[in-house]
């Protein structure tokens, strides 16, 4: 492919791709006598390692020098990028909730306290790159964080499935109600939940269309089940506290 194609294909300007070309990161595997840049099909997959570590907040450096390890293999990193993702993905949940909150809190509808206000953020050296220098900068494979993420998922996984089966009952079952505990302590190993938060999160289940769309693809209605079955849990918890 030219380089004008990749560009289409993509959404990344033809001036970043020739920027990408000048500092060895990615050169197109033949360039015409006319001067014209040809992109191979392994040239793409390069760049879609690339991509992927720019959404997750790697410098063009940090980039070139995990391409370039002799450690470095596609599908680990593949992997591993899906894994800090989903890392990313529970983020940015925890940060919607806390600008819902916000936002509800200036409207005069609830307060929170200073704590709960910075929920989300998180201004450490970035986590993701740490990782992968661990990975393969330092020539070290580490396969902890990879299978800890992977077997995040599968537990989520797990749990929707059985929350999807339960959805056309009642959320306050005993049944329900055990799986969605199973639910409050996934989520807790993965960040920090209160119960506040953790019923405010099944509130966004339902009130935001991405959440939803997501979530129901393991059975329509399962996101409002899901937010049912959360705020009596959660209130419940908070009951028996009183």
């Amino acid at each position: 492919m030219k380089v004008k194609e990749v560009s289409e294909l993509t959404g990344i300007s033809i001036r970043t791709l020739h920027h990408y070309d000048d500092i060895g990161l990615l050169a197109p595997d033949q360039v015409t006598e006319s001067g014209y840049r040809l992109y191979s099909n392994e040239n793409l997959a390069c760049l879609q390692q690339i991509l992927f570590f720019r959404e997750l907040g790697f410098s063009l450096k940090k980039i070139k020098e995990l391409l370039e390890s002799p450690e470095f293999e596609r599908l680990e990193a593949l992997e591993m990028q899906r894994d800090m993702l989903l890392k990313k993905k529970m983020q940015l949940e925890v940060m919607l909730q806390t600008i819902d909150r916000t936002i509800q809190t200036e409207k005069g509808e609830n307060k929170m306290t200073n704590e709960e206000k910075f929920r989300g953020f998180d201004f450490r050296k970035n986590p993701y790159e740490e990782e992968a220098k661990a990975r393969w900068g330092e020539k070290k494979v580490n396969q902890t964080n990879r299978k800890f993420g992977k077997e995040m998922q599968d537990d989520m996984n797990r749990i929707y499935f059985k929350l999807a089966e339960l959805r056309h009952g009642k959320a306050d079952s005993d049944e329900a109600q055990v799986v969605i505990e199973e639910w409050f302590i996934l989520l807790n190993r993965m960040g920090s939940y209160s119960l506040a938060a953790f019923k405010g999160l099944g509130e966004m289940y339902a009130a935001d269309e991405r959440f939803t769309q997501n979530i129901d693809q393991f059975g329509e209605g399962l996101a409002t089940f899901m937010k049912d079955a959360m705020r009596i849990f959660a209130e419940r918890r908070i009951a028996e506290t009183e």
